[in-house]
């Protein structure tokens, strides 16, 4: 069995891979190729405990994670586990990698093609709402795939945004890198937005005048009881995807709408239906995300075929 570390990770890591993995999860998604029961949750707390089993092609696996929010005003890792991933024939395991790592990969991934599929090629400015972990690796995916000329971050904690500025300048040289005062001024300011946070409170403004044409990208609730969006938001969409639709009970950005009937179940589309382009406008638009297995399956895969490819990794009896 091979052993992905996050160092193993980061050196053989390639985002165009990555990129192409989701896309491929989507592609045998919408041609029922898998077999991905719902996710299971335990939550104790404020800690969540996730178990996430899948079946596709050649391979299946489990991805098991611990969310503890809290960990960040420690400045720890919030998620913690790993990927275990088995040869579909015996049931063998083929690899065993570092799940925190794979989960900021992917779910920057995600957030890219997101943003690939909605959003039009000549933005320019990105607001990104929520400077943790999370944040860093879908700037880095949004950057890959369009051609930012300036970023606006905002976090409750001004200290850790201009923390997180200073590792986005270096990263980003040719960038303008700027620190909003307020959530009103990203939001004015910002063509794309994207929230990355674990906030049970809406964090951008209840303003539809603000939201008109905005291209969202809302990465942050996973639970009912987390909620990133406000009413104005759904005030201002007409479709939105979302990479699963047990996101509708899921996260708390849509079933709270869908229960207060601020929109109708007709218009949370499949993402994978914007695969063809259908998805990007002009006008306000809205991709959510909440992750599923088959993400972590097949981006798993590619990690490890890359690392035999390179002979990295470590092995194990």
């Amino acid at each position: 069995m091979l052993y992905l570390n996050a160092k193993t990770i980061d050196e053989i890591a390639n985002l165009d891979d990555f990129l192409q993995a989701v896309e491929l999860a989507y592609d045998i998604e919408q041609k029922h190729e898998f077999h991905q029961p719902d996710r299971l949750h335990v939550n104790h707390d404020d800690t969540t405990l996730l178990y996430m089993p899948c079946f596709a092609g050649s391979v299946f696996g489990t991805k098991m994670l611990s969310i503890v929010p809290k960990n960040a005003d420690k400045n720890l890792p919030v998620i913690n586990g790993f990927v275990f991933l088995n040869d579909e024939e015996t049931g063998n395991p083929l690899a065993l990698i570092d799940g925190g790592t794979l989960t900021a990969y992917r779910t920057g991934a995600v957030g890219g093609v997101g943003i690939r599929h909605t959003v039009p090629e000549n933005v320019e400015t990105l607001g990104l709402v929520g400077t943790g972990l999370q944040g860093y690796y879908q700037i880095l995916y949004a950057c890959h795939v369009r051609n930012f000329k300036t970023i606006y971050l905002y976090n409750r904690t001004l200290e850790k945004a201009a923390q997180f500025s200073k590792k986005l300048i270096k990263k980003f040289p040719n960038i303008d890198i700027k620190i909003a005062e307020n959530i009103n001024e990203l939001t004015q300011k910002s063509e794309v937005i994207i929230t990355a946070t674990s906030s049970s409170d809406p964090v951008l403004p209840d303003d539809v005048n603000l939201l008109k044409n905005k291209h969202l990208i809302a990465i942050g609730s996973y639970t009912p009881d987390m909620r990133e969006l406000p009413k104005a938001v759904f005030e201002s969409v007409n479709t939105i995807y979302t990479d699963t639709l047990f996101a509708k009970q899921e996260s708390g950005d849509l079933s709270i709408p869908l229960k207060e009937h601020w929109i109708k179940d007709s218009q949370i589309k499949s993402f994978s239906e914007a695969l063809d382009h259908r998805g990007i406008s002009n006008d306000t638009t809205l991709f959510k995300s909440v992750g599923m297995g088959l993400f972590d399956l097949i981006v798993a895969d590619t990690l490890y075929k890359k690392a035999k490819e390179k002979g990295a990794g470590q092995h194990l009896d």
